[in-house]
């Protein structure tokens, strides 16, 4: 398993009941053998440009442990999801140990 960030942008109109579009994100998540380390609510924030007429998306950022075959599983999953506006999947980069001293 490796560590990925997974940051998705949610439709503004779902602010209110988000837990129902977050759901079908961690159920798609598990469904493929991952697994959710952190995750953080960003809150609503404007766009830099309108994505499918909107100008407004809640941002919620995730760090996740995923199968090698599931990163693509699960963005082919999201691209056609309609709750989410867009989102970001890369491998997280691991980071030197620092020594103290």
């Amino acid at each position: 398993m490796k560590d990925y960030e997974l940051t998705v942008l949610i439709h503004p109109d779902l602010e209110s009941d988000l837990d129902k579009a977050l759901v079908k994100v961690k159920n798609l998540i598990s469904s493929n053998g991952g697994e959710i380390i952190n995750e953080e609510n960003w809150g609503k924030k404007k766009l830099a440009y309108s994505i499918a007429g909107e100008d407004f998306a809640v941002y919620v950022a995730m760090d996740l442990k995923l199968p090698a075959q599931a990163p693509q599983k699960i963005s082919n999953t999201l691209n056609i999801t309609d709750e989410v506006l867009r989102y970001l999947l890369v491998k997280a980069e691991s980071r030197p140990e620092v020594e103290e001293k």
